[in-house]
């Protein structure tokens, strides 16, 4: 049996002014023996893998390529723990997204981390869940590594609000009912919002990330700017994952449907005529399919 990586993780004070270097902070990362590292190659390379919403099957053969041949991997929280198992013995592993009770990695040491393994030769895989230009700060990272001449390419992902629409059998575009499909986020670092007038006059179908921390005051938003009560809406946590959930319900029920649900984040709002169309285009789960669905009355 092939013995995995170990998977290094960062505690929140690691990441403060007095933590020191980035050597004295990886240094801190493990209590755990690490791999013997493989020699790097001449000249390193970052790239922007991503992930796709958690299911191993749902990696592009290229992504797959590329982690299995990468030196160091740095890891988001929302990567599904089946991909680890990609990695190549020797490969480092380090945890780089927000743990409970921890704040969130800064960007900027991820961006000097990433930096710092590429000058020394290594080929880093900055792993992200989904794609990493759909809300994964992909294209920050890739003008920030061009403007020092570090070489970098994205790789993309299924991202879950699309991969929500095959995992439900929920069509997100259909003739006659949606001719389009808006991705969305509910959560900006200057607290703005998306054009919810603009959307709801649009007719497309919207698909929201992170909307799940005030559920109750996106319906409020929403309905306010001319999206119907009565609007079909579904909400799916942890896409494709093993224990995928969702609820099926309406706009102006939305929020009471995830309470009673109990689902959390990571999860997509699909909002649109086309979830109506669920019933008629998805096939009955079968009885080991392990994910379970909540209906919710409207």
């Amino acid at each position: 049996m092939i013995r995995q990586p170990s998977v290094e993780s960062f505690a929140s004070a690691e990441f403060s002014a007095s933590a020191g270097s980035l050597e004295s902070a990886e240094s801190c990362a493990s209590t755990q023996p690490r791999p013997q590292p493989r020699r790097p190659s001449a000249t390193g390379k970052v790239w922007l893998v991503g992930a796709g919403p958690g299911d191993p099957d749902l990696l592009t053969i290229k992504a797959a390529r590329i982690l299995g041949q990468a030196d160091v991997w740095l890891i988001d929280d929302l990567v599904g723990a089946g991909i680890l198992a990609l990695a190549a013995p020797g490969t480092r592993m380090v945890k780089v997204g927000k743990r409970g009770g921890c704040r969130s990695t800064p960007q900027d040491f991820i961006l000097r981390l990433m930096a710092r393994h590429a000058r020394q030769g290594r080929n880093v895989a900055r792993v992200k869940g989904g794609d990493p230009f759909i809300f994964g700060r992909g294209g920050e990272e890739m003008a920030w590594l061009a403007a020092r001449g570090i070489a970098a390419e994205a790789v993309g992902g299924q991202t879950a609000g699309l991969a929500a629409g095959a995992a439900l059998g929920l069509p997100l575009t259909h003739r006659g009912v949606s001719r389009g499909v808006a991705l969305v986020t509910a959560h900006t670092v200057d607290g703005s919002r998306p054009d919810w007038r603009g959307l709801a006059a649009s007719g497309l179908t919207v698909v929201c990330y992170m909307g799940m921390n005030d559920a109750e005051s996106l319906a409020r938003e929403c309905v306010a700017a001319g999206f119907a009560a009565d609007l079909p809406v579904a909400v799916v946590h942890r896409v494709s994952c093993p224990d995928q959930r969702h609820v099926v319900t309406t706009l102006g029920e939305m929020a009471a449907a995830i309470a009673r649900a109990g689902l959390q984040s990571p999860a997509v709002i699909v909002l649109g005529e086309v979830v109506a169309l669920m019933e008629t285009m998805r096939a009955p789960a079968s009885a080991t399919d392990p994910r379970t669905e909540t209906r919710a009355a409207a």
